[in-house]
């Protein structure tokens, strides 16, 4: 590893998150990349359980600010030094490689922002299929960056803070007119626990919500806007665009099938709550 080496700012935001913040925070402290060009930074929206007690463990940088991820992420940035920026969800761990890996390729190839492959990890056949579904969609369009230079964050202005689900993919769009991104090969293991069917579907009824507002500031006929929210891109494109996306479904056909089950509750529940709303 090189010398003058850039300090790197992991922002993690929370909210009773006890459960799963100490796995987030110590595979960071098992990174490859000296942890004194690591600066650990969590955004706490007031938890009441012993998540601010167990970060306390790990980093004295504890802030408090709410009501929702987007601002908690800004607020962070906003108080990080790091030439580069890794925000975190408390229910991620990182491969011990991440961040060296993302601090290489990006001074190598002059990146600006990097994907980071993200696996599901937990308990049960659905996390399997979770698993499975999002290998998929890693440095696509239903994907987000999760790495970035601090500098080109400022010059975007973060995240939209009106947005709660999509800001992610808002970010990626912006962060891209910037410069050029890209994909490590490490990966974030995303610990989704014991699957709940309810509460997996009103996961993503909530964060639908702010759909709307995203697709009339991008307008209904951009072409990124067709592909999250078309039929045929979520159902179909992502899936077979390359020869081993393909070659994994005709692989796995349980895996397939029960994904697609997945996908079909999840885009009912979405016009479920259209048609809801409208009838208002």
């Amino acid at each position: 590893m090189k010398a003058n080496l850039s300090l790197v700012s992991v922002v993690i935001t929370t909210r009773n998150e006890e459960k799963n913040i100490e796995n987030c925070l110590q595979s960071i402290k098992i990174q490859t990349y000296p942890q004194e060009l690591i600066e650990i930074i969590v955004v706490d929206n007031n938890s009441t359980d012993k998540t601010k007690e167990i970060t306390l463990k790990y980093t004295n940088l504890i802030l408090t600010k709410g009501p929702e991820r987007s601002v908690q992420r800004n607020f962070g940035i906003q108080n990080a030094k790091g030439v580069y920026i890794l925000y975190l969800d408390a229910d991620m761990i990182l491969n011990e490689k991440v961040i060296e890996e993302c601090v290489n390729k990006c001074e190598k190839e002059n990146l600006i922002a990097l994907y980071i492959p993200e696996r599901i990890v937990g308990k049960g056949f659905w996390i399997k299929v979770r698993d499975f579904e999002r290998t998929f969609y890693n440095a696509t369009c239903i994907d987000g960056v999760r790495f970035v230079r601090r500098d080109k964050f400022f010059e975007i202005k973060g995240f939209d803070e009106t947005l709660t689900g999509p800001e992610d993919w808002d970010f990626d769009r912006r962060i891209k007119t910037l410069g050029n991104v890209g994909v490590i090969d490490s990966n974030i293991s995303h610990n989704e626990g014991d699957f709940n069917f309810r509460r997996y579907i009103t996961k993503k009824s909530y964060y639908a919500k702010s759909f709307d507002k995203y697709i009339e500031k991008w307008g209904k006929q951009d072409v990124i806007i067709k592909k999250q929210f078309g039929i045929w891109y979520r159902f179909f494109g992502v899936f077979l665009e390359k020869k081993e996306k393909v070659f994994k479904l005709i692989l796995h056909p349980v895996l397939t099938f029960s994904m697609f089950f997945l996908r079909i509750m999840v885009g009912m529940i979405y016009i479920k709550d259209k048609i809801y709303d409208g009838n208002k």
